[in-house]
């Protein structure tokens, strides 16, 4: 009896001693597929494309309406030639929801002056890659006032090719488009720059 009773404590002392066997189920993993951000990999390529087409469109708007170029300013109504290049679109809106408002500035040399600028601003620092955020804002003004001048729009409710022209700009400056194929990380790397975050 004190030798069976001996056995069977020595088996639960074994039993007891014994590590529990454990198996480690791994859990089902997701598929999922990580995209690049914007301003990385082959996306980053897109949008400076985009930066420097948009660039072009702006500077060629200035460059056509400085010297009259005949695509959409014939050169006798050219800027050099005294002509005004906002009186053209302006003028052009009177019956429009806005009308009265955007037509009193067509002409107005201080408007010629502001919009001529910001045309060759603009376009300058999209294709250079510098100022995306300065650009990205005027940029995104200056289209929203030529929306509101052509108001109400024939072909759409509401969305036109001024405000997806805005939505990629804002989309420029957010990606940080002026570092690929442009002279963003140079021009972020200046003093003036690094003392004026702004102005990157």
């Amino acid at each position: 009896m004190a030798i069976t009773e001996g056995r069977n404590q020595r088996k639960h002392r074994l039993y007891d001693a014994a590590p529990a066997a454990t198996v480690t189920v791994p859990a089902p993993r997701a598929h999922t597929e990580t995209l690049p951000a914007a301003g990385t990999g082959p996306a980053r390529f897109a949008w400076a494309a985009a930066r420097i087409a948009l660039g072009w469109v702006f500077l060629w708007a200035f460059l056509d309406k400085m010297f009259g170029f005949g695509f959409a300013t014939p050169a006798a109504k050219a800027w050099i030639n005294g002509g005004s290049p906002t009186t053209g679109f302006l003028k052009g809106t009177a019956d429009n929801t806005l009308g009265g408002l955007f037509n009193a500035l067509a002409g107005q040399p201080w408007v010629d002056w502001l919009f001529m600028t910001g045309l060759a601003g603009i376009g300058t620092a999209l294709i250079l890659g510098i100022g995306m955020r300065i650009a990205a804002t005027t940029g995104t003004l200056l289209l929203l006032m030529m929306w509101a001048a052509a108001l109400p729009l024939t072909t759409n409710p509401f969305m036109d090719d001024h405000i997806v022209y805005a939505i990629v700009l804002i989309g420029l400056a957010l990606a940080n488009a002026g570092a690929t194929l442009g002279l963003g990380k140079a021009w972020a790397a200046t003093p003036l720059v690094r003392r004026l975050p702004i102005l990157k």
